[in-house]
């Protein structure tokens, strides 16, 4: 009986925690105003989509009739433009930031160009946060289909800050922009490391062509002269065959000297003396 009571306790008690955990993980309801706003943006998100995708396939480029005014002013139009649209179900326009519109009219003439004219829209789903609430729409086109993501601000103004449309992708896309995006990657990692690879080679030609630049900038040093030997000293013997009469004046002035006769000597060569005997006397 003891045990009975006691595997009972232990379920009831595991009972209890699950329907507690249970009970942590559900959403708190929303409130009465809290629900009123996002039916509002829900409400507010189709009005836009269905005057954007208007405006964009009504005009070749609808941007351009905006390029002239800043953010606050075309938020000012697109809220005109809104409750001319919306004339007798809405009975004020939109509040809106211009980035939002820019990007919203960006978005959809590429989206468009790329899926087709629009020919369903899906109904909303709204997602609400502290801050924010996000209405997704999905739209259908000739080609393709998308969606458009709309954020409003979780206020009593709702203030739309952004608007895009995104094209759906299938598995094959993303798996190949994926794939892409890797080639694209390890390309540019191979490239880089061919490029570091290629300047390391060259530094090793910076030494050899230093050391060409280092011989053509040197001096060529001439030849030294070789020495050129002294020419022998050759006395030189005049030839007395011209000279016979000096010869004959000098043999008659030592006979006169010596006391003696021409005949007893004879006169062989004459060289100029390097002793300056006369000049000394």
């Amino acid at each position: 009986m003891k045990n009975f009571t006691k595997k009972f306790l232990m379920t009831l008690l595991m009972l209890t925690c699950v329907f507690a955990l249970t009970a942590c993980g559900q959403d708190e309801p929303l409130s009465a105003n809290q629900q009123l706003k996002q039916k509002n943006a829900e409400a507010q998100a189709q009005n836009v989509v269905h005057m954007t995708a208007a405006l964009v396939q009504s005009q070749v480029n609808a941007s351009t009739m905006f390029e002239e005014y800043n953010n606050v002013e075309l938020a000012d139009v697109f809220s005109s433009l809104y409750a001319e649209y919306t004339r007798g179900v809405s009975e004020s326009g939109i509040s809106c930031e211009g980035k939002a519109v820019r990007t919203a009219f960006s978005s959809f003439e590429s989206g468009i160009e790329a899926m087709g004219s629009i020919k369903e829209y899906g109904q909303p789903v709204s997602t609400i946060s502290d801050d924010t609430i996000t209405v997704v729409i999905p739209v259908t086109g000739e080609n393709a289909s998308g969606s458009v993501e709309l954020i409003f601000t979780n206020d009593i103004y709702l203030v739309m800050t952004s608007c895009t449309l995104n094209m759906d992708q299938t598995k094959g896309q993303l798996m190949a922009k994926a794939a892409l995006n890797t080639l694209l990657g390890m390309g540019t990692v191979f490239v880089v490391l061919i490029l570091i690879s290629m300047i390391i080679s060259v530094f090793s030609f910076i030494p050899k062509m230093q050391e060409k630049l280092a011989k053509k900038e040197a001096p060529v040093q001439a030849p030294a002269p070789a020495p050129v030997a002294a020419a022998p000293v050759v006395e030189e013997e005049e030839e007395l065959s011209d000279d016979t009469e000096l010869v004959a004046v000098i043999a008659a002035a030592i006979a006169a000297y010596e006391g003696t006769s021409v005949e007893g000597f004879q006169v062989r060569s004459i060289r100029r003396s390097n002793a300056g005997k006369w000049k000394r006397a």
